[in-house]
């Protein structure tokens, strides 16, 4: 296997690296979270079957984000009427991931039809600069792996497949995609070759897939294919809230409910719900968005 850089970059977890092969014109990207998904865990309070769950959408995030061109993020939204009522996670261009499930609180099942029955996948491409886009994925397949390969086989020109794993410590992903034709024009060479790297996909397990790091992973399936590995790029967990923010989420507010929480409460607390960061606003941090209303607080 040939690399195309010495591999000096992060450790084995929280890291992302991209692929080719030499011979066949397919790219692959790997992902592997470590801390990052502890400590996305650890604001929570999750059954075992949920963070599963919630470390497959991270890895997927990731493995999505990696085509990134441009500065913005991706988020994965997932809308059910089964045990997790919401579910998302985000990825930026520099690869901050956050995620949370919303509503999850009583959710007991490892099933995934379960636990996001008669469900959606909203994916938004919103770049910081840019018109959003969004794509639906119905979550009908038995997996979110299964989904996105469904969703991609629909919706791309490009054959892509994915593969997912979890288990509350570690998430990983794999992605494989057909890339357009350069070096095998002949069709049904182009078709062996997608079917022959599949192929071998297809063998992982789970328990590999956590387990090994991303190069002893593509070593193991394709130590006869020669690729080229670039350099990995590091990952981690980020939360985008900040006190500016849940100010400006406090001006859509009208003045009248923000002065009578001022009476009730005193000060005005808002918690971010991905990473449990407090925000305490006293009347004097309001005074701008109370301009021209009754002020008083009454006690």
């Amino acid at each position: 296997m040939n690399t195309s850089v010495e591999i000096t970059g992060p450790e084995a977890g929280d890291r992302s690296q991209r692929f080719l092969f030499e011979h066949a014109d397919i790219r692959g990207e790997s992902a592997h979270l470590d801390a990052a998904y502890r400590e996305i865990l650890a604001n929570h309070q999750y059954a075992d079957g949920v963070a599963r769950l919630l470390g497959e959408f991270l890895a997927a995030a990731v493995l999505l984000s990696s085509n990134l061109k441009f500065e913005g993020k991706l988020v994965l939204q997932a809308r059910s009427e089964g045990q997790i009522p919401l579910l998302m996670v985000e990825c930026d261009d520099t690869l901050r991931v956050r995620g949370i499930a919303r509503g999850a609180e009583h959710a007991t099942s490892d099933n995934f039809d379960l636990l996001l029955h008669n469900g959606q996948l909203a994916i938004t491409i919103d770049p910081t600069n840019g018109q959003r886009y969004q794509g639906i994925v119905p979550l009908q397949q038995g997996s979110l792996a299964q989904s996105l390969d469904s969703y991609f086989e629909h919706s791309e020109q490009l054959n892509t497949r994915i593969w997912l794993a979890a288990d509350g410590q570690r998430a990983s992903g794999l992605l494989l995609q057909q890339l357009p034709s350069q070096i095998a024009p002949d069709a049904d060479e182009r078709r062996e070759h997608w079917e022959h790297v599949c192929a071998l996909a297809a063998t992982l397990k789970d328990t590999e897939m956590l387990a090994l790091d991303g190069e002893e992973l593509l070593y193991r399936l394709y130590h006869e294919d020669p690729l080229r590995l670039f350099e990995p790029r590091a990952l981690e967990f980020h939360c985008s809230c900040s006190r500016e923010r849940t100010h400006n989420a406090l001006s859509t507010l009208d003045p009248a409910e923000i002065l009578e929480l001022l009476e009730d409460l005193g000060a005005i607390t808002m918690e971010c719900e991905f990473c449990n960061q407090a925000y305490r606003f006293e009347r004097s941090d309001l005074a701008d968005l109370l301009q021209g209303h009754e002020t008083k607080i009454l006690h």
